[in-house]
């Protein structure tokens, strides 16, 4: 006779899973942190897209949806490009000039004397220097102002494109100066010492070997500095007027006496950030490129 047992489902040795276990927890907290971080990140653009197909009078009414909530219209682009355009062109050329201008000498010098606290002794300290260098963006660029102003009065160079290049390598250089510093001393030392037995001099050793090889830390060093120099205003308000007068002035001219042109605002904010998107893209496949390639011998 075939005995049959029963199942006893309160067994001890039986756990259901809890449906919110702390690993699972772990994976919501990292998807709702995900989310609030694009959602911070992209809700600017989305604002200004969208606000720069609005009227000034349909900017300040609490709508956000196209076509359903207010109809869109091209009039900010249409002045801003057409009747406009003449004033926008010129300020972005401007901006354009000392942006790149300032970025192109500014990595240069950067990487130059990056490279040299990276491999030479200097009788102060090089951790004195590279301290120095850093304490340049430690002082408040608002008192260097008048001095810099009378500077370029002195020099005649008011309100053009060197005197401008000039300031913004001032404050862009130091980031340059500590980027390359930073990852010439990390650089293999046997590398150099390979191309030196090759008979090469020092400098064939920077040109050939280390210039190439320091790629994705010249695009980022250059990437910081010509967002800076781009986005500059308070000294651009002070040394220029007319001439050299840059895009990020004209931006700030939305803000009258009658209030805030949200219109115009959004509007040369996308063409503001049009430049520096292009120019990411561009760079971009250097930043990722390895640090060491092509570094080793076939």
């Amino acid at each position: 006779m075939t005995t049959v047992r029963s199942l006893d489902t309160s067994s001890a040795d039986i756990h259901p899973i809890p449906f919110f276990n702390r690993q699972r927890l772990s994976k919501i907290g990292l998807w709702i942190g995900v989310i609030l971080a694009v959602t911070w990140v992209v809700y600017p653009l989305a604002w200004a897209v969208i606000t720069s197909f609005k009227t000034q009078l349909q900017a300040l009414e609490p709508t956000f949806i196209p076509f359903v909530q207010f109809t869109p219209t091209a009039e900010n682009w249409t002045q801003e490009l057409g009747l406009g355009g003449r004033e926008t062109f010129a300020s972005l050329g401007n901006s354009a000039i000392i942006s790149i201008g300032s970025t192109l000498l500014a990595t240069t010098l950067g990487t130059l004397t990056g490279y040299a606290l990276a491999r030479f002794k200097f009788g102060v300290g090089n951790a004195n220097v590279v301290s120095w260098v850093l304490s340049q963006r430690f002082l408040p660029p608002v008192v260097t102002i008048i001095p810099f102003f009378l500077i370029l009065q002195n020099l005649r160079l008011l309100d053009t494109h060197l005197g401008m290049i000039l300031v913004n390598t001032t404050f862009t250089l130091p980031f340059a100066i500590l980027i390359m510093r930073d990852y010439f001393a990390e650089f293999p030392d046997e590398i150099e010492e390979a191309a030196l037995v090759d008979g090469a001099n020092p400098l064939q050793i920077f040109f050939r070997v280390a210039l190439p090889l320091a790629l994705p830390a010249l695009a980022a060093s250059a990437i910081i500095c010509f967002a800076f120099a781009w986005n500059e205003y308070l000294f651009a308000s002070v040394m220029t007027n007319r001439n050299a007068k840059p895009y990020t002035f004209l931006v700030a001219s939305t803000s009258t006496v009658r209030g805030v042109h949200f219109g115009f605002l959004a509007t040369r904010l996308l063409i503001a950030i049009t430049l520096p998107v292009i120019l990411s893209l561009f760079v971009q496949r250097y930043i990722v490129r390895g640090l060491t390639l092509g570094a080793v011998k076939g």
